[in-house]
């Protein structure tokens, strides 16, 4: 009984933090996307309004919490990992065409600095 209480604290504030990193519908999620601009994570588009759901993705192919800088890479993508497992071009569009047509789907590119 005794450690009844300790454990339902334990409990709400794992569930408290883990509501607050999510990415629900019409929130977003950037990564830094190297030379190709930013990634959006996009909550809209990766959500119950396309039919997925977290345990879709979560934690085979990506964790719970926001991966560090420099993580996912497009070798592993285009092996069929990370994002790649779905953007492969039959589930949803391809990764990488050959010809960096798809990049700006994902990538967005960083306006340049406004002269002084």
């Amino acid at each position: 009984m005794r450690f009844t209480i300790p454990v339902l604290i334990l409990v709400l504030t794992i569930a408290l933090v883990g509501s607050a990193i999510a990415t629900p519908p019409g929130k977003n999620v950037e990564y830094e996307g190297g030379w190709a601009g930013k990634v959006i994570y996009d909550g809209t588009i990766h959500g119950p309004d396309k039919g997925m759901k977290c345990p879709d993705c979560h934690p085979a192919l990506f964790p719970m919490k926001k991966s560090p800088a420099g993580t996912y890479k497009k070798a592993d993508m285009i092996a069929g990992k990370n994002c790649g497992a779905c953007h492969n071009g039959t589930k949803s569009f391809a990764i990488f065409t050959g010809d960096f047509t798809t990049c700006t789907k994902c990538h967005k590119p960083v306006a340049p600095a406004p002269a002084p």
